[in-house]
């Protein structure tokens, strides 16, 4: 009986879907940043980036030149990204009453580093990027590589 009390107050403070929501979210975001989004652009996936993006994305890159989604779908038809290696370091991940994230980490490429920030929001169940801004771009070293 003492293991159902502790349940049920438990469940009142934590609801059990919410718990599971946040999981759930965090780990689509991961998803979402260190795979899915790598994977249209080394294969050009245009209808994976197009599904990715939110129609009202920007993007600032290193140069500080502003980019959006149509821009970003076009470059990616045009040009191959072969970074040989790459990760995408998370170094935060906050979510926002359920509907906004922020995600920033690192790109390690073979021959590089950058730093990036991410704008997300979920409409309709799917999480889209609205904003994403890169900064802090570093060849590598030939002893780092």
């Amino acid at each position: 009986m003492k293991t159902v009390g502790l349940w049920l107050a438990l469940s009142l403070l934590f609801p059990f879907g919410v718990l599971l929501a946040e999981t759930d979210d965090e780990t689509t975001l991961r998803h979402f940043k260190t795979v899915l989004w790598p994977r249209a652009y080394r294969n050009q996936d245009v209808e994976l980036l197009d599904q990715l993006l939110h129609d009202s994305f920007q993007m600032i890159d290193g140069e500080g030149n502003r980019s959006n989604k149509a821009k970003e779908l076009e470059w990616i038809s045009n040009n191959t990204w072969n970074p040989g290696t790459f990760e995408y370091r998370i170094e935060r991940l906050d979510i926002y009453g359920g509907d906004t994230a922020i995600i920033d980490g690192t790109g390690v490429a073979e021959k590089y580093t950058y730093k990036s920030s991410n704008v997300l929001i979920k409409e309709n169940g799917e999480w889209r990027a609205v904003a994403s801004h890169v900064s802090g771009y570093k060849q590598k070293s030939q002893e780092d590589q």
